[in-house]
């Protein structure tokens, strides 16, 4: 196999002429861990973390393991139906996240104008990949699609970054969705759901323990004492094939 380039993996991930995903996932050697695992985004780029890489990983690989990530060692572990992932604690320092000056990240004074007027006041914090998410009344109201490519590449963010709008529906549940960072609209996001429950933990919303409902599921997303994050959901095989490498020179 060649060594994967961000143009390879943009030819690769491409929906119309290549094979078509949100993310591009390689599994190498690693000294340290059982392998380690390497994510490239949709338009090329290769990030830190992915929570639906990892259950996905997970249930393919078929047995517990600690897997090396850009974004700090996880557990995986399959269950029925889809797997369980222990991710490293949250950081909220704006230097972890990072942002482009200090600030308290908690509640960020910044605002973005929409339709409905403005969104603002989100916390920041890093789950493996950084996060900005946001609480509103209603996620429907918010459009994504226009506002999620100005806050991710906003200079505030010199990394970019993943864009979160949540609502409170019910006693330690979260509505999600996501705008990620390379990708666009998405309809599941791992990290995007630990980053999102941890922020209403710390804005004490809800308990330490959350079910967060995006379009493609639920995760169940746990802030343990140590300061560690489990996350647990689905995850199904779709289909498995091959190609030719030539075919994408």
């Amino acid at each position: 196999m060649p060594d994967i380039s961000t143009n390879i993996a943009r030819v690769l991930s491409d929906r119309r002429e290549g094979i078509g995903c949100d993310q591009l996932i390689l599994l190498e050697p690693s000294i340290t861990h059982d392998f380690l695992m390497r994510i490239f985004n949709s338009d090329g780029s290769e990030v830190e973390a992915c929570g639906n890489a990892s259950r996905a990983v997970a249930i393919l690989h078929g047995e517990p393991a600690d897997v090396e990530t850009a974004g700090g060692s996880i557990k995986l572990e399959p269950a029925d139906g889809g797997a369980s992932v222990e991710m490293r604690a949250p950081r909220f320092e704006w230097e972890a996240i990072p942002l482009a000056y200090a600030m308290d990240t908690a509640k960020m004074p910044v605002g973005w104008p929409n339709d409905n007027g403005t969104l603002e006041e989100p916390l920041a914090v890093n789950v493996g990949n950084p996060h900005v998410v946001f609480f509103v009344p209603n996620t429907d109201a918010i459009d994504l699609s226009t506002l999620g490519p100005v806050i991710e590449c906003d200079p505030l963010f010199p990394q970019g970054i993943n864009v979160n709008v949540a609502s409170l529906i019910g006693k330690d549940r979260l509505r999600l969705s996501v705008w990620e960072r390379g990708a666009g609209l998405t309809r599941a996001c791992g990290t995007g759901a630990c980053a999102t429950a941890i922020a209403a933990m710390r804005r004490g919303l809800t308990g330490r323990r959350a079910i967060v409902t995006l379009p493609g599921g639920d995760l169940m997303i746990e802030w343990r004492e140590d300061g560690t994050i489990l996350m647990a959901g689905p995850a199904t095989e779709s289909y498995r094939g091959s190609f030719e490498w030539d075919d994408f020179a």
